[in-house]
């Protein structure tokens, strides 16, 4: 098969009408898809409904905490035992919360921007304009929080093993405006590429002209492997420690897309320094979490291991879809060298570059013709993709017959576009 280059003008046009056809064939069928967002499926949820029954009479703690009583301000100390053992920490290092990590790094901004990150640093709204560092192809919400807080944010393009660290350690060694990074080191939203050991170590060395720089780590997608084979996280508070830099790092999770997404656990792990000094500011916002949620996440569990054996469960579901994806575009792009795709070994993702300039019309015309994807430009900071190539595609919620669909208008127009770009 050709490449789209070495297509004649007849070759073209032939296509062209090709695709149009395709293309009007797919309208006519009324389709109402959404790959807009990572939504756990119905049949995920199903895989926790025994968390609804698992508490009942055994509503105290291990240490007779009244679960339905005011307290606990950091988390029951079952709950801080699994999910310390789930982020690779030791108790005194993490925070468990309600249902929502968003949450959690939304306050730990707050914090900083009102109090500092630590007594010996003033709170960044007392430093003039503040900037952080945001990977890009990266997760939306993310840049939502720096937006609203009026944070300058600086692009840093993703590589193939993670993060530019010959830039990153260049702009934060010379700016001391520049306050953290946004990271989502394993299967990152929405590559799905992890961080290689030397990208880690690298962000745990660096230096930084502020004193106060924090690395921001949503480990999003710790346990969410397709495989058997799954990628390898450096344990970067560890190599952070080595590095002389135990303070530098937050790191923030949850069961959202392990058990219930609207009604699961958060936590936030770093160094006893760090959530000692975020610990004494929480008594001021909250009397404690939802400890009922926590008690019972702990006793579906049992332990971590049945927290794995969950997530092999949610695999069986998720592989598929993620495979129907490759099918379809190998099927209909491989050949062509117009566009290029991750194939992550987990989290909820695949990523999609268009040739250049061609994302928006692409996903203009997909809606169309029914099928819903995340606006493109949503992946980098203000909306703004510089090349307007990148797409994400969200295959977690549809059955895999609708994926097959939504793919193959993806790559029709893919191809309906950029042949016009040729012209």
């Amino acid at each position: 098969m050709k490449t789209f280059n070495q297509l004649s003008t007849e070759e073209k046009n032939q296509l062209k009408q090709d695709l149009d056809q395709r293309y009007e064939s797919f309208r006519s069928q009324n389709l109402s898809l959404n790959m807009t967002r990572g939504v756990p499926s119905p049949e995920q949820l199903d895989l926790s409904m025994d968390l609804l029954t698992c508490v009942s009479s055994n509503y105290r703690t291990e240490n007779g905490i009244d679960c339905r009583n005011y307290g606990g301000v950091d988390g029951i100390p079952e709950a801080k035992r699994l999910f310390a053992e789930y982020m690779g920490v030791s108790t005194d290092e993490i925070i468990v919360g309600g249902n929502s990590s968003l949450t959690l790094m939304h306050d730990t901004f707050m914090r900083a921007m009102i109090k500092g990150i630590d007594a010996d640093n003033p709170p960044w709204s007392q430093q003039g304009k503040i900037k952080f560092i945001c990977p890009a192809p990266g997760y939306d919400r993310h840049f939502s929080i720096c937006n609203y807080l009026n944070i300058e944010m600086i692009t840093v393009e993703m590589t193939d093993d993670g993060l530019n660290m010959d830039e990153i350690e260049s702009l934060v060694a010379e700016d001391n405006t520049i306050k953290g990074i946004w990271c989502v080191p394993k299967y990152s939203n929405p590559t799905g590429i992890t961080y290689s050991d030397d990208v880690v170590e690298r962000l745990a060395a660096m230096k930084t002209s502020a004193s106060d720089f924090r690395i921001f780590l949503d480990n999003a997608y710790a346990v969410h492997d397709h495989t058997d084979t799954p990628d390898i996280l450096m344990p970067v508070l560890d190599a952070c420690r080595r590095a002389g830099n135990p303070d530098r790092v937050y790191m923030f999770g949850s069961t959202a897309k392990i058990t219930f997404a609207g009604a699961g656990v958060s936590c936030m792990a770093a160094s006893k320094a760090n959530i000692d000094w975020i610990r004494s500011q929480m008594i001021f916002q909250s009397i404690g979490p939802d400890k009922i949620n926590q008690l019972r996440h702990v006793i579906f569990f049992k332990n971590l291991d049945g927290l794995y054996q969950l997530m092999r469960k949610h695999a069986k579901i998720l592989k598929p879809k993620f495979e129907a994806i490759q099918n379809v575009l190998n099927r209909e792009l491989g050949a062509l060298e117009i566009a290029q795709w991750t194939n992550p070994r987990g989290g909820y993702f695949v990523s999609v570059n268009t040739p250049e300039g061609c994302a928006k019309e692409v996903v203009a015309m997909t809606k169309k013709a029914g099928v819903m994807f995340t606006p493109a430009g949503a992946t980098y900071p203000y909306q703004n993709d510089p090349m307007n190539r990148n797409i994400r595609l969200a295959p977690s919620f549809p059955p895999v017959a609708d994926i097959e669909k939504a793919t193959e208008l993806l790559a029709i127009c893919i191809q309906r576009v950029a042949l016009d770009k040729m012209q």
